[in-house]
């Protein structure tokens, strides 16, 4: 008799469990979502009662007595009140303001603006179930229109084109009523907002115009600014004073503080032969080239060329150099080739001295040679041996060259102004809106966010010893008037110069690859100057300005060997290190 003790397998009972977490997940998913509109409506329900009943207690004041707290028109109902209900805090908000009915027409040729009173109240409540209500009433004075008493301030909003902005956000103080004035208003869909029945006074109306992700705008006491362009505004019993705020969506600049010129360079550590195009009685093999050997020992001479260097964007050479050992009775020189067509030919010592029976020492200073008459170069290695037992070895060459490639300038500091005015000072000199200072940071870059549109200035401290050169957009004067539009990224370069300066170009040895965060200390024990610096990305770091002088120069790298050296500078220098 058999008997079956089949039982579930791993997969079914891993499918089951699959199936029993998607059902309970939407069952709990389900329940979470009911609890929410239940606890909504819950909420709602409370906060239309508290809406209702602050209505209600409004339309039973008298006419006169419906106001706010510090609002226009005055009154004991607080703006903002806190009440709990059900162990959850609700926030109840009451804007109360005159206005302006089209029927008997429109300030400014009503003379009676105030026809009735807007309330709205607003009640909301935070949380995971948060919400609000907003109820809204007219109260209208009993009997015919009346005049109150008070003038009219209509406030109006407009953009860089002149369009109305909607719901900007209007903050009106006046401290100098009593009671005083601190109550806030919206724009309506023209952009305006008529401020009935405001109390008489003389410049005392403080006014600011905000609104999320714009500019803003206000009116200045002559505590802040001796003859203000929008003082704080006046009311007139009777009349109506209108005044006007331009504000925009905000913008922002990314400033590169940058170099004109930049390094660029062709090495070889030989790992292959891909950078050369011809050889001859050589060896070229992991990293370093020497003589072929023969039955007798090492060949007694061999040479080889580069392949064939032409820079894009040259603006100058800079140097040759290289890396080698050479034992006793054995030898080791360099020479540079000039194309024209397809011939090539050795440049002659007249233009770079030692060419013709080969260069020993390095480096070498390549300035000089022409870039009209030598926009293609390439090197010649020449190994020879006076004892076949030994080889001279070439371990990498570098020829370096300027470029029109900018190189970023950590650490700029300069002052950005903007062309809009508040007013002028005590002694006629004007006030402008918005100038502060700013750092680039070590890559050379800073972002400035939340900027008004305008016309700006940069200008470069002087502290800085620089000469500011060009910008991109182009401007003139030069750094002066760069336009910023509203709701725009605009990008600055600023283009900086000293006579002396030394950009210092770090490679990995047998890769070429740049060596980025590598630590370039500069020296000068004369002058006092000791700078440290970090290479970017592309193995760089420039130090400007600098004196004519030697200085001394320290390199270290994580996982390379360190470098130390002096560098004379005179002009626009380069050192290349391969590590």
């Amino acid at each position: 008799m058999f008997q079956d003790n089949k039982g579930f397998t791993l997969i079914e009972t891993l499918v089951g469990v699959s199936i029993l977490i998607l059902v309970f997940t939407g069952i709990y998913g389900a329940f979470q979502f009911g609890l929410k509109v239940i606890g909504q409506n819950k909420a709602r329900v409370t906060a239309t009662a508290l809406a209702n009943q602050k209505i209600e207690n409004v339309r039973n004041l008298p006419y006169q007595q419906i106001g706010t707290l510090g609002g226009i028109p005055p009154g004991d109902i607080p703006e903002t009140e806190t009440v709990n209900r059900n162990n959850l805090d609700f926030t109840v908000k009451t804007t109360i303001g005159y206005q302006d009915d089209p029927f008997d027409g429109l300030a400014p040729i009503d003379p009676l603006p105030n026809d009735y009173k807007k309330v709205k109240v607003k009640v909301s409540w935070p949380g995971f179930l948060g919400g609000e209500v907003v109820l809204i009433s007219d109260v209208a004075p009993r009997g015919l229109e009346t005049f109150e008493g008070g003038g009219n301030l209509l406030i109006s909003a407009f953009d860089a084109l002149g369009q109305p902005v909607v719901q900007a956000n209007i903050h009106l103080i006046n401290t100098a009523l009593n009671p005083p004035i601190d109550t806030n208003y919206q724009t309506n869909d023209q952009g305006q907002y008529l401020v009935a029945g405001a109390p008489s006074s003389t410049n005392a109306y403080q006014i600011s115009l905000t609104k999320s992700g714009f500019s803003s705008d206000r009116t200045y006491g002559t505590e802040e600014v001796a003859n203000p362009n929008k003082p704080h505004t006046s009311v007139v019993e009777g009349k109506l004073t209108e005044i006007s705020f331009s504000i925009d969506k905000l913008s922002s600049f990314l400033i590169k503080t940058l170099s004109p010129w930049g390094s660029d360079d062709f090495a070889d550590s030989f790992l292959d032969q891909t950078k050369i195009s011809q050889s001859e009685d050589l060896i070229i093999d992991q990293g370093e080239v020497g003589l072929a050997t023969s039955s007798q020992g090492y060949l007694v001479s061999g040479h080889f060329f580069s392949i064939p260097i032409e820079p894009t964007d040259l603006i100058n050479w800079a140097e040759l150099s290289w890396d080698d050992n050479q034992p006793e009775q054995t030898k080791a020189t360099y020479q540079l080739f000039y194309s024209t067509n397809t011939s090539w030919w050795l440049i002659p010592d007249a233009d770079l001295i030692g060419n013709e029976a080969g260069l020993e020492s390095e480096p070498i200073d390549l300035s000089g040679l022409s870039v009209a008459d030598y926009p293609k170069l390439k090197i010649k290695g020449s190994l020879s041996t006076n004892n076949t037992s030994t080889t001279p070895l070439i371990y990498d060459w570098t020829v370096s060259w300027i470029t029109q490639e900018a190189t970023p300038i950590g650490n700029i500091s300069f002052n950005l102004q903007g062309n809009k005015k508040t007013g002028t000072d005590a002694d006629e000199e004007p006030v402008y809106k918005y100038s502060n200072d700013f750092t680039s940071g070590a890559d050379g870059q800073i972002n400035l966010n939340n900027l008004e549109w305008d016309l700006y200035d940069f200008t470069i401290d002087p502290a800085e010893n620089l000469d500011l050169i060009s910008t991109n957009p182009e401007s003139d004067p030069l750094g002066q008037n760069i336009d910023l539009f509203p709701d725009s990224n605009q990008d600055v370069e600023l283009y900086l110069d000293a006579e002396n300066s030394l950009l210092v170009d770090l490679q990995n040895n047998e890769t070429t690859e740049p060596i980025f965060n590598g630590s370039v200390r500069l020296t000068q024990s004369g002058f006092g100057y000791d700078q440290t610096q970090f290479t970017n990305q592309d193995g760089q770091t420039l130090f400007i300005p600098l004196e004519i002088a030697t200085y001394q120069a320290q390199i270290q790298a994580d996982g390379y060997q360190s470098y130390s050296g002096n560098i004379s500078i005179s002009g626009d220098d380069t050192l290349n290190i391969n590590l």
